[in-house]
């Protein structure tokens, strides 16, 4: 049967939902999966990155990151998505590569996956919400089966409370609070757990 297959599939202008998908993958790791981190491409131009000097130097610092493919989709089991909110709604960039799966969605090769997703803003209520039912409707779309962490565990309420998925409030600093990289690891292994059991019913 195999261990689960997990990608997942983030982006990251200045590094909040990088660190989240790391914290994410660590858990997952730690919870026997096998786990592709890959980032969606870039659609920025290189003027306004270059004029934000924390947006430059994450491109920079995250450039051998495996830019995602379909096949990351279809390779995986579980998927856990990550991005920013951009006035309560997902990147144009993780928009982009979602409006790309056309095809895998065609052909079925997207029903049945196990979805999650994570998001941040650079306030407490700055669309995180909105930005995760965003992703998942268009998961609805696909048949794949959403994976919310929901009150699984006592860290959602420490980590802010989102029931959605984990959201971090980005700081200037470039920290997440130690809470929110817990509810991150909690979500990541929530999505193994119940992967497993799925993969384990269908063999």
């Amino acid at each position: 049967m195999g261990n689960v297959k997990l990608s997942i599939v983030y982006y990251s202008s200045t590094g909040t939902n990088y660190k989240l998908s790391l914290a994410a993958a660590e858990a997952a790791k730690e919870a026997g999966a096998e786990v592709r981190l890959v980032r969606v491409n870039e659609l920025a131009p290189e003027s306004a990155i270059a004029g934000n000097p924390a947006w430059k130097a994450h491109v920079e610092a995250t450039k051998d990151i495996p830019v995602a493919t379909l096949d990351d989709l279809e390779w995986a089991d579980a998927l856990i998505f990550s991005t920013p909110t951009r006035f309560g709604n997902m990147t144009s960039q993780m928009k982009q590569f979602l409006d790309m799966t056309g095809g895998l969605w065609f052909q079925g090769k997207l029903a049945n996956k196990v979805v999650s997703a994570m998001t941040s803003a650079s306030n407490a209520h700055g669309g995180q919400e909105a930005t995760i039912l965003s992703l998942y409707t268009t998961m609805y779309h696909w048949g794949a089966i959403v994976v919310a962490p929901g009150y699984t565990d006592p860290i959602i309420f420490q980590s802010g409370g989102n029931p959605y998925g984990t959201s971090a409030t980005a700081k200037d600093s470039g920290e997440i609070d130690e809470p929110v990289l817990a509810a991150a690891k909690h979500q990541a292994k929530r999505v193994v757990t119940i992967a497993e059991q799925l993969k384990r019913g269908q063999a």
